[in-house]
């Protein structure tokens, strides 16, 4: 291993051994976990990788549910039990383990840049398992500390818009620290399924005077989620697509558990139907997931639907590898 990589892996807590051990009993069956493997120094030649920030801090200095950290092993719990397909069995997938968190969130996003920055210098998609919404901030920076601004794409999917103007960072303040720190482009950034019961209006005013494009919940359901995305890259030039996806845009009967939750939302298979489509796009380099809360979970519903999510997403793109999409 050269330097560099060194020192990514360095920055890793591998995948714990109870959750490696989900292997399955029946000789026959075919179980997710058999498609990944858990080498982190691997991920150099891997089609997708795992990578998950167990941390709440953010959503605790916005006042939010804590819990939100120990979402990616539950989530990973949930994930390697589900069966394969021969769709996912043509991908080579690591699952790099979590980012080692630091002393401060600060310190935390800066490790979090420095991985993924380096991960998708060679790996064409990057899962993210959250953790807070904050880590949009250093997700997103790291992807674009490779590729121009221009060329990236930026989906919040997402109840609200979290661009609070707020110092400390938080969970609520990660597209607005992106937009003022120039590192997206502005019109090029989408906020996607929000509703104005969670927003202030002086929010949305700052959004419309830097040009994002709102498309609320309302707006999504009536004109179509297939529609609105083919609406958005039949009109934008793009190498690479960023996908945030907070797990509170979804209603709470599909997903209690998260840190902020409400009785209205995507439904459960509206944002499996968005994951789809972030599989299939070549494009999409990384898929992030947010503000899982298994404190508050019922049944793992909100754990399973999310591992729900990543199995769909690496279905389409072992289809769009093997070109049957």
């Amino acid at each position: 291993m050269n330097k560099i990589m060194t020192e990514i892996i360095e920055l890793l807590v591998p995948v714990s051994e109870e959750i490696q051990s989900y292997r399955p009993h029946d000789p026959n069956e075919r179980r997710l976990i058999q498609s990944f493997s858990f080498e982190a120094e691997e991920f150099p030649d891997a089609d997708a990788v795992i990578l998950g920030c167990p941390q709440d801090e953010g959503v605790r200095r916005n006042n939010g549910r804590p819990g939100a950290g120990k979402a990616p092993r539950e989530i990973r719990k949930w994930l390697y039990r589900y069966s394969t397909n021969k769709f996912i069995q043509k991908l080579k997938i690591v699952d790099v383990g979590d980012v080692k968190i630091g002393k401060t969130l600060e310190e935390t996003h800066e490790r979090l840049r420095s991985v993924i920055k380096e991960l998708t210098r060679s790996v064409p998609l990057v899962i993210v398992l959250g953790g807070g919404n904050d880590i949009s901030y250093p997700d997103c920076a790291g992807l674009c500390d490779n590729i121009m601004k221009d060329d990236v794409l930026v989906f919040n999917i997402d109840k609200h818009f979290d661009v609070r103007d707020l110092d400390p960072r938080n969970s609520g303040t990660p597209y607005r620290l992106l937009l003022e720190e120039n590192i997206i482009k502005t019109t090029n950034l989408f906020e996607l399924g929000s509703e104005s019961l969670a927003n202030s209006p002086i929010y949305r005013e700052y959004l419309d005077q830097k040009g994002v494009i709102v498309h609320e919940l309302e707006e999504m359901r009536k004109k179509g989620i297939q529609e609105i995305f083919q609406e958005i890259f039949q009109s934008r030039s793009f190498t690479a697509i960023f996908w945030g996806f907070d797990l509170d845009a979804v209603r709470a009967s599909d997903a209690p558990g998260v840190s902020a939750s409400y009785p209205t939302g995507f439904t459960a298979e509206e944002v499996v139907e968005m994951a789809r489509i972030a599989g299939k796009t070549i494009e999409s380099r990384i898929v992030e997931f947010t503000e899982t809360n298994p404190e508050f979970d019922v049944d793992g519903r909100t754990c399973k639907l999310v591992a729900t999510m990543i199995y769909h997403v690496l279905s389409e793109r072992g289809k769009a590898f093997s070109g049957e999409n």
